[in-house]
């Protein structure tokens, strides 16, 4: 037990550590991602949906051909998402037993077996998101388990962990002044804010809550990916082996958290404890840390005819059901996935009359074509880890179900850093290509747009530079009109990159007079930005320093010109 606890502690601790360091370029030899190149549904999905290969991926490849010698090892060991349930298992246990005991002595007296849930579930889960996936649509983010755990500790955690640590700083900050501990007293922690927290609390919390049935329920029924281990661990060379000492007390069917041992039922005494359901063991070793006789081991290789006890293989399937049910689910995907590509909202590749293009999907620099992007994107989260400004957020239904949860850029929120390519260092699936931050500055994501009637300078007739001071393009440029007092401004498109400094800094309140949106965003998937910005006309060239005092990604260097004084120093500096 203390092992499988230490490395479940070692891997969870690593997994945390690589989401801390995804903001940090100066880590950019740490693989942050790690993790989620482990998972097989993520690379499965995404070589079914993209039709592409993705070289980072084959971790998970590694993965499953280990569970041919190891079993289902990385679900007892490795998986984050296995550890959290752990926990909260751990928290629901005495609800768990109170639940089981009433459960008990109703059925006391009963001699007919109670079937559990089918642990063909998952198979179904797997095979509907490939039928999806055969038709172009990924549906990996809604049921891939290291997509949702990176999700839920990014979305949720890190913000409400930040926010308790800004709020003991606060605290802490009048004993600070009075013992002069200036490291203290001006400290701060920013806190990130993010979209869709309380679907995303919803769909973890639900998957935990679970646990009140059956440990590790969510493993047991639901995981495509455990699906997919058991298919290669459906006959591994490590299994469980159990000697003529058993005693058949039942501790063992009891403790197994994923209810591997025995035939599937559940009542007292019915079940055999030398039958072994190998594709769902995790090699957790529970079974053998309760045997009182010490009967129950894992080893390599099959127990001897001689000394195998009776039914000690479980009975055959009934492989001709289970391939109409699974021939029904990959069909219900494909389905689905057609029903998706004819909603309004449905994303589409190329913009073209009757394209509806939503205002909000500015995706991040270099983001592939629409279409790939949104078979490869797995929506784990880690680009809005990264991204040092809070701009990147996950997108709700506007753009329909396929492009939920996926990433945007949110100018109101932040802008993008030109000086920045975290996004794509740390993206699995190079939905976000890790590009140099020449390349970076050439993506166009957009276009600036001014209202008018909003403006202070095209409305109220009032000086305003914001816009202007701000852009590291000059895409914005003012021009005195007939019948104008001061100066009014224009946007040129050929300069604009869609960055949204000027959005995010425009003092008009509620909608800004300037907005950005995807009108005229450069998006290749392969090709150099440069290269394909000068064949467009696009000059997207960096005047000033593109980031401001106040950007997490600035240095004293970094500041723009408009904001240092004649020497090169900021105001109310002096040599």
């Amino acid at each position: 037990m203390y092992f499988q606890r230490i490395v479940q502690g070692a891997s969870l601790a690593l997994f945390l550590l690589a989401l801390l360091c995804a903001a940090y370029p100066q880590l950019s030899m740490v693989p942050v991602d790690g993790f989620l190149r482990m998972d097989p549904v993520v690379f499965v999905g995404t070589l079914v949906a993209a039709r592409i290969f993705v070289p980072l991926l084959w971790v998970a490849g590694l993965i499953l051909f280990l569970c041919i010698f190891m079993g289902r090892f990385f679900c007892a060991y490795i998986c984050p998402m296995g550890t959290t349930i752990d926990c909260t298992d751990h928290l629901l246990r005495n609800r768990r037993n109170s639940r089981n005991k009433r459960y008990s002595q109703i059925k006391r007296g009963n001699t007919i077996p109670t079937r559990l849930p089918s642990k063909r579930i998952k198979h179904y889960v797997l095979f509907f998101i490939l039928g999806a996936g055969v038709m172009g649509v990924s549906f990996v983010f809604l049921v891939s388990p290291l997509s949702l755990i990176t999700r839920f500790y990014v979305l949720i955690i890190y913000p409400i962990l930040s926010f308790l640590a800004d709020l003991g700083l606060v605290v802490l900050r009048p004993a600070a002044d009075k013992l002069e501990l200036t490291s203290i007293a001006y400290a701060a922690v920013k806190v990130p804010r993010y979209n869709l927290q309380w679907v995303t609390i919803l769909m973890l919390f639900s998957i935990f809550a679970c646990g009140v049935w059956f440990p590790r329920f969510w493993c047991r029924y639901l995981c495509p990916s455990g699906a997919l281990f058991a298919i290669f661990a459906f006959r591994p060379f490590l299994r469980r082996q159990v000697s003529q000492d058993c005693t058949h007390c039942g501790l063992c069917i009891r403790n197994c958290p994923m209810g591997a041992i025995g035939n599937g039922v559940e009542n007292d005494g019915i079940d055999n404890p030398h039958l072994t359901k190998h594709d769902e063991c995790i090699v957790c070793l529970a079974c053998v840390r309760v045997c009182p006789a010490q009967a129950v081991s894992f080893a390599f290789g099959r127990i001897p005819a001689s000394k195998k006890p009776a039914g000690y293989e479980s009975p055959p399937e009934k492989i001709s059901v289970e391939r109409r049910r699974i021939l029904g689910a990959g069909l219900s995907g494909a389905a689905a996935a057609i029903v998706t590509f004819t909603g309004l909202t449905s994303p589409r590749s190329e913009p073209g009359p009757g394209n509806f293009i939503h205002p909000a999907m500015i995706r991040p620099p270099g983001a592939i074509p629409e279409h790939d992007f949104l078979a490869r994107c797995i929506r784990c989260g880690e680009c809005m880890r990264a991204c040092p400004t809070n701009t990147l957020q996950p997108l709700g239904l506007e753009a329909g179900l396929t492009a939920f949860f996926s990433p945007v850029v949110t100018p109101r929120r932040g802008p993008c850093e030109p000086n920045c390519n975290n996004c794509g260092r740390v993206c699995p699936t190079s939905a976000i290509p890790q590009l140099p931050l020449a390349e970076k500055q050439k993506a166009k994501m957009g276009t600036a747009r001014i209202f008018r009637q909003k403006c202070l300078a095209w409305e109220l007739d009032k000086k305003c530079l914001i816009c202007d001071e701000f852009c590291p393009y000059d895409a914005v440029e003012f021009r005195v009109l007939p019948g104008m007092r001061i100066a009014v401004p224009f946007v040129d498109e050929s300069k604009c990159s869609g960055c949204g400094l000027c959005e995010y800094n425009c003092p008009v309140q509620a909608t800004p007079a300037i907005v950005v949106e995807p009108m005229l965003a450069l998006r290749l998937s392969k090709g150099s930005y440069r290269d394909a910005a000068r064949e467009m006309g696009y000059s997207l060239e960096i005047k000033r320093k593109a980031v401001g005092p106040a950007s997490p990604c600035a240095t004293p260097d970094d500041r723009p010109s408009s904001q240092l004084d004649e020497k090169g120093l900021p105001p109310g500096f002096t040599e």
